[in-house]
Formats: C-alpha cells, structure tokens, sequence
C-alpha cells in the first residue's frame, strides 16, 4: 500500500462559533467592580461587588464549576474580609487569591492584603511591613517574580485619579516606595519582555485613554533586585523627589448605627494628596497614543475588556446599548510591531440578545470567558439583568493564537543557540539547531541518513537542480537523474529514527511494515519545498523566519538557511490538517494570520480552505476583499485554479461592489479607514501625482508603486 495522504477533508461552512453556556445554582447578581478570576480546573470564582438594585456591597465568595455549569456559594472561614468593591484578585501560586484594596460600603478606601486560600476555603492577612501605599479602588494589580505590582486607581473623597506603581514583595511581605508612572483607572496592566503595560482605563480628564504605557524594567535594580531597607541611601534624590508621606493607618468611621465593615484588618489610608511630589519611576517610560487604525477598536463606546495572551493585547468589544452587533469585534494589538488587526468580527462571537460584563481568563492564555446575562427577560429568567447567568466560553486557539507558554517557545529571536553551534543567534535554539545540521544530508557525507523522501517537483526544486548543492553537500547526480524525466522531486535525506519520533503518521506505516519499510523510500504528493520544510519542522520543531531574511517574499527558499517561507507554511497547515497534528497547525496559523501580505493572501486563502481552516480562510477572503486591486494583480492569484478564483469572487457580499480608489479615499477609506493610515501630506502627495497624470494623459501606472494605497479597489 502507498502511504499518499487524503487531500480532501470535510469542512465546516459556519467556521468557529463559539455558544453560550447557560448556568444554574446560587447564580449571583449582576456585581459591580467585583473581581472574577479563572483559578484552573474550569472553576470561577468570584468575590464581593456592588449590586446596582439594592445598593449593597457583598463580601460573598462563589464558585462557577464551568463543567457542571453551576454556581454555589463557598464557605468560607478565617480571618474573613468586609465587603468591598472595586478590589483586585490575582491567582497565586496556583491556588490561591490574593485580594487587594477596594472600597467598602462607607466609600473608604482600603490598602489591605488578604489571601483565600482555595484548597481549605480560609482567609488569612498577612503581616506587612515597608510604607503602606493610599488605599484605592478601581486600579489593576499584576504579580510577576513574586511581586504584586499596584498601578493607578481612585482615592479619596473627590475620587482623585492616581498615578502611582508600587509593589508588594511576596517573599519578604514588604512594600516599596512608591513613584510616578501614569494616571488611570479602570485600565488593565501586565508583564511582558521586562516591561510593565497599562493600556485602556480612564485618565484625569474623564475620558477613556486610547494609548499604550509601558514601564521598561530590564536592568533596573530597584525591580529586579530584592527590597532592601534605606532605599535613599542607595539610589540618592534630589530634594524635590523626596518620598510622599503618609501618615498612619486609621481605621474608617464608625456610622450611626455602630457597624464597620472589615474593622479588624482593614487598611486605609487618607484621601488627601501630601504637597509633595513622589519620584518618577525608574527605567524608560513610553506611551503611544492611537489616532487611526482600520482595525483600532473605538474605546469611547461599547464594553470592552483587555486581556493579555501570546504577547498580545485582546481587546474584547462587546455589545453595548449605543452600538450594534456589526460594530463590535474581537481586535489584537502585537505587541512586537504596535500594530492593530482584527480576528474576528463581533456579530461572529457575541449574541446581540446578551451583555457582557465580566472577563475571564487562564494562565495559559488559550481560553477566555465573558459572564453576562441576556438583555430581554427569557422562559428561565423571568428578570433580565438580575443575575450573571451565561457564559461565552472562547478558543481563542482556533483564531490563530498559540498562548503563552506556546509563544514563548516559538520566539526565536530571544533564545539563545546551543554553544555547539559557535553562533550568538539565530532562528532555531537548543537540540533542534544541532539537528538541523544533519538535515538532508547524503549518507556519504557520514550524516547517518537512511531514508528519502521525495515530493512533487516544483519551480524551486528545478532552480535546485541548475544550481547543484544545497547547504555545502555535494550534488548526487545518481539521484537526481531518474527525479528530471518524471514528476517526482529530488530526494531529501532523513533519518527513519527522527521520523518515527516526531511524526505518527510515519511511524504508523513504518510498524506496519507497509511499502516504505521495505523500499525505505516514501512520496508525499505535495510540493517539495512544502515537504521539505515539513521534514524541516521534524527536526528542529521550528516554523520560525529567519530574523535576517524577508517574510513576505512568495518564493520559496531553503529553510535550513532562513525558515520556511508563507507559502511553503500555507502547505504545511494542509500537511498538518491530513496528518494530525495539533502543534504544527497551531503554529501555521498562528504565523500565517500575523504574516498575511498582499503577495501571499490569495494562496494561504486557498490552503486554508483546503485544510478546512474557517476562521483563517475569512481572515484571508476579508483582506484579499480589502486589498483587491493588489491581490489581483499578484503571482499567488494567478496561480489559482479556476474553481478557485470563482470562489474566492464569491467571497464579497452578494450585493457588493468594487469602488475605485478615489472614492474610498472621498469616503476616508484610504489613509485613516481600511488600507492604514498615511496622513494627511501623504494624501495630498497622491492627489497631485494623480492630477499631473490625468493632465498628461496617462493612466498613472508608473506611480503605482510610491502611491501606497492608491491602486487598491
């Protein structure tokens, strides 16, 4: 038997839809500023909030069990906190939450830590010492190297906006001093490549913030070192950034009726700003301020929620009672090049009948959850709005992103290469740069190779032939010969040991002791450089561009020398669909959204519906609709079959039409809409050149390639 794979799959036309999980039990009431944090195990919990009906502040623990799709009130024992709102809980070492601030029902500002313990349900304060920061609510706390970072919020009786970042010392329980850094609250903050992110919130003008802050730590001891009293002494100020002082703690005032919410561990701290000013923070600070993007989320309506994953910022724009379903969507912010696209468009994701209020989300960062509720009263809920009684439930895996733990691995240019390789960088790191250096290596070379594996010829394997070596080996005329007079490629090297290891489909046929275990010889029906950055990935667990190569170029190129190329990854997703392998096709979408240019649109929209991947072949349909003009005109689009092309066609909307480029421009679609924003003078530029063609004569071709944008449809 031949072990060629099936190239067809079947496929889903309504691609990825994620449904409402609808939940039952002691479901709690749709909470203000309550914390809701995923603590693993597919369980919820949530704490304290503000119910807008009764005007009461909980300090109620409850739990969502998402596989029995039900709330339930925990009991809770220990030294048990007051009610409070507005707090933050951050998960800790995996089981337990560490709750800090808030306010309670006498607006008092808190500056307490408190943890719950989930294993026995107890509640345990902490002996702190280090100059306790302003109590606060509202604010975001982020922990990294076993340090709980405090950034922002509201303080004092005017509900004065903060400026502050300080951290809490999990290991010693000490506070540090507290510095300047940027005044938001209601913003979200995390940790990333030594940086410290605040994005979102709203500032002291009242208004919700469209930039980006980032706080740069690297090398900076005051972060990265641990605290040590008389901080002064080490790092000197001049007078006019001495420390603010605070005075001692005091408890909040006792009402009328005799009763304090939390009186025996509660933290609070004036409202009132001393005269001084605190220092700035340490290290490099840098915002940036979004004035146009297509893909930029507004953030002066609608609900949104930010959460960080796989080195991105989500921006989750829910349905809101001033926007309908077609404005919301589901936008990502790359944190590498600052630059804004769209997974996926809201009325795929949201229900327009539901509000989302809170959002959840793992370590991981492969899953999200919104809490909500329906917006008209249903059979069920006779009440809407009265309980936070459905979840939406998110993959985000299946919009192309690979998670934390996944990006970390795959961003090659932070590894280092093992010191074998005598190189400081590179694309590949640890045993898989060793390996690389065996790949497609002939046995007489002393590489240990035993089996060839062969596909379907293509332009590159011809340009391999004319050349003659590839990577430094000799040219084995004896194997190439019988390859040129039929269409089977050039043979690649490989090791039956490495296969069998990393590729099941391999190792199921070779047991089987099928065709290729006697000939040692296997054909894979798909272009060779396909294969061979397939066999590629085999050993060095890499999809990954050279740094120093050109991502965007269609040709395909050897990727031992500098990664695969998006056109041979397009192949692999479908290698990846036929063979089963979750890794692999994780990773080809993932490089394929990011990546996805002009040159090679119209190809990975053709292999992604091939390998039956919905989301990334919308993804590629909407920017191929978007960047027609250009698309069209490219290599990758003319290579398509016919029944393809008239698919692709079909794409648009059925009562679609193609506009020509002045009049996207006259619409705004030009520069600050679809295409990106060029400003103003780049605009004006473009109207001249085109003035001074149409007066000559010309039809402007000439100036197609200076006047980014002007050619797109």
């Amino acid at each position: 038997m031949s072990a060629s794979p099936i190239r067809s799959r079947k496929r889903s036309n309504d691609g990825y839809k994620p449904k409402i999980i609808t939940t039952v039990g002691q479901r709690p009431a749709c909470l203000v500023n309550a914390s809701v944090t995923y603590v693993g195990n597919n369980k919820i919990y949530a704490f304290g909030g503000f119910d807008q009906y009764t005007d009461e502040v909980y300090n109620h623990v409850l739990k969502l069990d998402l596989n029995a799709r039900q709330w339930s009130l925990v009991d809770n024992y220990g030294d048990i906190p007051g009610v409070r709102m507005g707090h933050t809980a951050n998960l800790w070492q995996g089981e337990k939450l560490l709750v800090y601030g808030g306010e309670n029902e006498h607006r008092a500002y808190l500056s307490d830590v408190i943890i719950f313990d989930l294993k026995t349900a107890t509640w345990t304060q902490p002996e702190l010492s280090g100059p306790v920061p302003r109590g606060r609510a509202r604010h975001s706390a982020v922990i990294h190297d076993e340090k709980l970072f405090i950034l922002g919020g509201l303080t004092g009786n005017e509900s004065v906006v903060l400026d502050d970042i300080c951290y809490l010392d999990l290991k010693t329980w000490t506070w540090s001093r507290t510095w300047r850094f940027v005044p938001r609250y209601d913003h979200s903050s995390w940790v990333w490549e030594g940086r410290i992110w605040v994005f979102g919130g709203i500032g002291e003008d009242m208004d919700r913030a469209s930039e980006i802050w980032w706080l740069d730590f690297r090398g900076t001891q005051t972060f990265e070192d641990q605290l040590v009293f008389g901080t002064a002494d080490r790092n000197p100020q001049p007078p006019r950034y001495s420390t603010i002082q605070y005075p001692q703690p005091t408890n909040p005032p006792v009402p009328s009726g005799g009763y304090t919410a939390n009186s025996s561990s509660v933290q609070v701290n004036p409202g009132h700003h001393t005269s001084r000013m605190a220092p700035v923070a340490p290290g490099s600070i840098s915002s940036l301020r979004f004035v146009s993007s297509p893909n930029l989320p507004p953030q002066t309506f609608g609900n949104h929620f930010h959460v960080f994953t796989s080195g991105c910022l989500l921006d989750f724009l829910t349905p809101a009672t001033v926007i309908n379903s077609n404005e919301t969507s589901l936008s990502m912010l790359d944190l590498d090049t600052l630059r804004w696209s769209r997974l996926a468009d809201g009325k795929d994701l949201f229900n327009p009948s539901y509000r989302w209020l809170y959002c959840a989300m793992n370590e991981e960062g492969t899953h999200a959850w919104l809490l909500g509720c329906p917006t008209e009263p249903t059979r069920d809920n006779g009440n809407a709005e009265e309980y936070l009684s459905d979840v939406l439930p998110i993959d985000l895996r299946k919009l192309g992103l690979l998670g934390n733990t996944l990006t970390a691995e795959s961003r090659s240019q932070y590894l280092k290469m093992p010191a074998s390789d005598g190189q400081s960088s590179g694309h590949l790191s640890g045993i898989g740069a060793d390996l690389a250096q065996t790949f497609d290596q002939a046995p007489e070379a002393g590489s240990g190779a035993d089996f060839i594996i062969t596909g379907e010829r293509d332009d590159d394997d011809d340009a391999s032939d004319d050349e003659g070596a590839i990577m430094g080996k000799t040219t084995q005329s004896s194997d190439n010969s019988a390859h040129q007079e039929s269409n089977t490629s050039r043979p690649i090297h490989a090791h039956r040991l490495i296969l069998q290891a990393r590729w099941p489909h391999f190792n199921r046929v070779y047991n089987s002791q099928m065709l290729e275990f006697h000939t040692k010889k296997m054909h894979i029906p798909e272009p060779y450089s396909v294969v061979r950055s397939f066999l590629y990935y085999l050993y060095t667990d890499s999809i990954a561009q050279n740094s120093h190569s050109s991502s965007s170029s269609s040709a395909s190129t050897d990727p031992a020398a500098s990664g695969p190329s998006l056109w041979d990854v397009a192949g692999m997703l479908v290698m990846a669909n036929m063979y089963d392998m979750p890794r692999l096709r994780l990773l080809c979408v993932n490089r394929l959204s990011r990546e996805l240019d002009v040159e090679n649109a119209a190809r990975i929209w053709e292999r992604a519906a091939t390998a039956g991947e919905e989301w990334l072949k919308r993804r590629a349909a909407s920017f191929c609709m978007c960047h027609w003009g250009r698309v069209v005109r490219t290599v990758g689009f003319a290579s398509l079959r016919r029944r393809a092309l008239m698919e692709l066609c079909e794409e648009v909307d059925a009562d679609g039409r193609v506009v020509g480029g002045d009049e996207v421009e006259a619409l705004g679609g030009l520069g600050g809409g679809r295409l990106g924003w060029q400003g103003q003078a780049h605009r004006e530029a473009a109207r001249k050149r085109r003035a001074g063609s149409n007066a000559d004569g010309e039809d402007g071709d000439g100036d197609a390639e200076d006047d980014e944008g002007m050619e797109i449809n």
